[in-house]
């Protein structure tokens, strides 16, 4: 298969189906499952409060609700305790490091953002005032 046709869409295909890339990004890059992966990837298994901390600006109700769809999806491990108190820990699955190389490119590529940042500026400056959207 050459590389022209590994990108060729057959008729048949629904447009939501038609990137092959598409359903990875539904799973890993929502706004704050990737902040999590990456800190359980970079620190190791954490407690609850311990990702709170780390990842200051998500609420506790939308850290449990990403933990829970993360186990759901196989990508983090949740470890009950049955001690007093009760103890929780994360840790990423080995399906969840196997994106490792992934975040490591991303983050390489990461220079780049301020090229991006600059042909934002550059393109809000040549637009009409009356244009813009806030």
């Amino acid at each position: 298969m050459t590389n022209d046709t590994a990108w060729a869409t057959p008729v048949d295909v629904l447009p939501e189906q038609a990137c092959p890339i598409a359903p990875v990004v539904d799973i890993v890059f929502s706004r704050w499952t990737t902040p999590i992966l990456w800190v359980l990837n970079e620190y190791g298994r954490h407690r609850f409060v311990e990702l709170e901390r780390r990842i200051t600006t998500i609420t506790p109700k939308v850290l449990t609700e990403r933990l829970r769809r993360l186990e759901r999806d196989g990508l983090v491990v949740r470890t009950y305790y049955p001690e007093v108190p009760p103890r929780v820990e994360y840790e990423i699955s080995e399906l969840g490091r196997s994106l490792a190389p992934l975040f490591a490119t991303l983050a390489e590529w990461s220079v780049n953002l301020g090229q991006v940042e600059q042909a934002r500026l550059d393109y809000d400056a040549r637009k009409p005032i009356n244009s813009r959207r806030t």
